[in-house]
Formats: structure tokens, C-alpha cells, sequence
């Protein structure tokens, strides 16, 4: 089905992408193919006259791309481990960051370090915080210590929430708060932050 989409969301950006970016594709980085699809796009875009807009996330159905492959017989698509997304992941930020007059990109993210890289090349190449092109997105209840401080900076931030039958949307984030957990060990430091936030609160 992403074949479909990417196609969909392509022939949608050259139709309303001609003067600002409005559509956006979403690009899952566990994928190994979608650093060169990330590139590609924007040759395509560049080419064609039109603003490239992306979502970057790392990905959400790890698992079931591997059962996918291993039942039907071909290669999985996704990279073999963290470290490997990770990588991909930053490298999809920078390329973005190096054409951000072009690229109109959301760093959906509650990865701290690929926060910080973003907001300290930003800094380091004197792009204000406030780009339309560059925007920060975090899960609604999830990573607000990322999201306020980002916004308090004057960082564009926004809080997705996502929307469906229940029966989609509890496994969905169900997910996420497990990939907080036990991929980013952020929800434990998020809790820590609510105790003292409340024990600052009780205190004052």
C-alpha cells in the first residue's frame, strides 16, 4: 500500500505544492530504501517545480514488516537495527536542513538526541526557530518536556492526535508508548519530570 501513497501523495504535491507546501508524505526511516526515496523526491520536486513536504518518523510497525517478509519470501525492508534507523533518521534531517528553502519537513520525534541535533544545526547556521519550513512534532501526551521547551524557544511545534476506530487506534498507541519505553527509555524520564514538576508546584 505505501507504493500507492507515495504515488498519491506526489501527484497531490505537484498539483497544490506550486507556490507553498501544503501536502506532505510521511517517510518512515526504518525503511532502508527511504533515505534514497527521501533524495529522490526531491530531484523529482526540484525538477518539477514544486515544494517536497515530509514527515520523518522513524516507524511503527517494525515487527509486523518482518512477519510480512518472512511469510511472503522476500528481503525485509527494514534495517536490521536501531542503531542503523537512527542513522538514517538524522541523515534524513540534515538533508532536509540543507535544503530547508525547498523541503518543508516535520521532525516527528521524541528521540532527544535528534532533537538537540536539529536545534543545534539550525543554531549553528543561524536559521531562526520559527522557519515555516522546519516544524517539530510529538505524539499528544507524550514528550511534552520536548515539545515546551521547543515552543518556549520559539521552535514551530505541534501535538499530533490521532484519530480512528478504537480498535486501531488503542493497538497504534500502544505502540508508541512501548517504542517510548523500550526503545528511548523516555517515558521513565518523563514521569520523573511530572513528580517534579508536581513537587515544584506543591512547593510554590
Amino acid at each position: 500500500i505505501q507504493d500507492a501513497i507515495d504515488e498519491m501523495a506526489t501527484e497531490m504535491m505537484k498539483k497544490y505544492n506550486r507556490e507553498r507546501p501544503i501536502i506532505f508524505n510521511t517517510l518512515q526511516l526504518y525503511r532502508k530504501d527511504r533515505l534514497q526515496f527521501l533524495k529522490d523526491s526531491f530531484e523529482s520536486a526540484k525538477n518539477g517545480g514544486y515544494f517536497l513536504g515530509v514527515k520523518l518518523v522513524r516507524g511503527a510497525y517494525l515487527e509486523k514488516e518482518r512477519e510480512r517478509a518472512l511469510d511472503m519470501g522476500y528481503d525485509s525492508p527494514v534495517h536490521a537495527s536501531k542503531a542503523a534507523t537512527d542513522a538514517d533518521y538524522d541523515a534524513a534531517l540534515l538533508f532536509c536542513l540543507n535544503h530547508h528553502e525547498e523541503i518543508a519537513f516535520v521532525a516527528g520525534t521524541h528521540n532527544e538526541k535528534s532533537t538537540a541535533l536539529l536545534v543545534n544545526e539550525m543554531q549553528a547556521r543561524n536559521i531562526r526557530p520559527d522557519h515555516p519550513n522546519i516544524h517539530f512534532s510529538q505524539l499528544y501526551g507524550m514528550s511534552d518536556n520536548l515539545s515546551y521547551v521547543l515552543g518556549k524557544n520559539g521552535y514551530n511545534v505541534t501535538k499530533y492526535v490521532p484519530y480512528g476506530p478504537v480498535r486501531h487506534a488503542v493497538p497504534y498507541l500502544i505502540r508508541r508508548a512501548e517504542e517510548n519505553s523500550a526503545v528511548t527509555g523516555q517515558m521513565s524520564r518523563e514521569l520523573e519530570l511530572i513528580n517534579a514538576e508536581m513537587r515544584r508546584r506543591q512547593i510554590s
